[in-house]
């Protein structure tokens, strides 16, 4: 090997090489760090709802003198949900189905209770709640139910009941502390269930339970009638439609115009992180194509000395290990600066992002670093068959 590269390493150009390691590098870095950015902020427009994804929102009629007067409290019909349903801008829509029984509640911590009331539940088709279907899932007969609770519960607990009882404040990973005792009246019956709370929801302020519960539940503590929905779960194609607002203003229809914002800035984000990623991407190819150039350049000066090795014996792959050794070791070096810088900027700007957002998860780099990774793979792997490919002709025409 130090013969073979002794003889190869004499035409090595530093500029050129030094050239496709700085378009590798910035390549990448444009790349990896737009990723680890994207995934970094997405939290601060999605945490609030971890179970439900980001381009859905929430549609309920505006309320006016004559639903009210109606009695019909701005229920949706049938005809109403299908021709929404047609609109270019939405992709699904789901039913919110509401509890046809009385409940009763008691929501209780470390054998403290913080809560008794009269609640309802309400449900929404189990493929518009992103969360795994062992944990969203209910059993006809069973005694406890898995529920998601509004944002609210936990905040008024945190903030004003656990403080004055010196109590343990609650996050989403301590949702086990939280005792739920369900009581359910209806159709003659009396029965008592078990909330096992999977999560909490700053869109909604209901307690939602499957929809499977739903229904078993509304066929065995009540007549079996169903109201018509009072609001619809809906997936927008994209949330930036100018279309959307005009659409859902003269049909007097209305979202939360901050969830609306934010659904908006997640496109927005997506599509600004797409586009730089794209470029970070093209500069990578670029600096492929560099390296190639190079090293082709490389093999042509050396053409003779590589016919000679070949017929002495030596074999293509180990006169094309220099070359295969020198493309990862730059690709390496490109990667690791690229992470350390990457380390070094997350660094600075978390710290941005948590002094104005305290409640987002740090998250890590890891995301990064599989990423570069990936890229490393798959660049290495591009080169070493490129260069293997120019040995190999070289070696065939020695033997014509």
């Amino acid at each position: 090997m130090s013969l073979v590269w002794k003889l190869l390493r004499q035409h090595i150009s530093v500029p050129q090489f030094g050239g496709f390691a700085f378009s590798n590098l910035f390549g990448m870095l444009i790349v990896l760090l737009g990723y680890q950015f994207y995934r970094d902020v997405l939290p601060v427009f999605t945490s609030q709802d971890s179970f439900m994804k980001s381009n859905y929102v929430i549609v309920s009629k505006k309320v006016g003198a004559a639903n009210t007067l109606s009695g019909r409290a701005g229920l949706f019909t049938n005809s109403e949900i299908d021709e929404l349903s047609k609109q270019k801008f939405v992709n699904k829509i789901g039913r919110f189905t509401s509890t046809e029984y009385k409940v009763d509640a008691k929501m209780g911590i470390n054998g403290q209770s913080i809560l008794s009331s009269e609640i309802f539940f309400e449900s929404v088709p189990d493929d518009f709640v992103d969360v795994p279907l062992h944990d969203w899932k209910y059993e006809e007969g069973s005694r406890e139910v898995p529920i998601i609770l509004p944002r609210t519960y936990i905040n008024m607990y945190n903030f004003g009941f656990a403080q004055s009882h010196s109590l343990p404040k609650i996050s989403e990973g301590l949702v086990g502390m939280i005792d739920f005792r369900i009581y359910i009246h209806g159709n003659g019956r009396h029965d008592e269930y078990k909330g096992r709370v999977i999560g909490f929801s700053g869109r909604l302020n209901t307690i939602l339970v499957p929809q499977s519960f739903m229904n078993w539940s509304n066929s065995v503590y009540s007549n079996g009638t169903q109201s018509e929905p009072t609001r619809l779960l809906v997936e927008m194609v994209n949330p930036a439609d100018e279309n959307i607002a005009k659409y859902l203003d003269s049909k007097g229809l209305e979202v939360d115009d901050e969830k609306l914002q934010n659904e908006k800035t997640t496109y927005f984000l997506r599509l600004m992180v797409s586009v730089v990623m794209t470029v970070g991407a093209v500069i990578s190819i670029l600096s492929f194509y560099i390296l190639m150039l190079s090293i082709y350049l490389l093999v042509q000066k050396n053409t003779s000395k590589l016919e000679n090795l070949l017929l002495i014996g030596y074999s293509p792959l180990r006169v094309a290990s220099p070359y295969v050794l020198l493309t990862l070791g730059l690709n390496a070096f490109v990667l690791v600066i690229a992470l350390v810088i990457v380390f070094f900027a997350r660094e600075y700007y978390m710290g941005v992002i948590e002094t104005l957002f305290p409640q987002i998860e740090s998250g890590s780099v890891l995301s990064a670093v599989v990423l570069g990774v990936l890229l490393f793979v798959l660049v290495s792997l591009a080169n070493m068959f490129a260069i293997n490919r120019k040995i190999m002709r070289i070696w065939k025409r020695k033997d014509v």
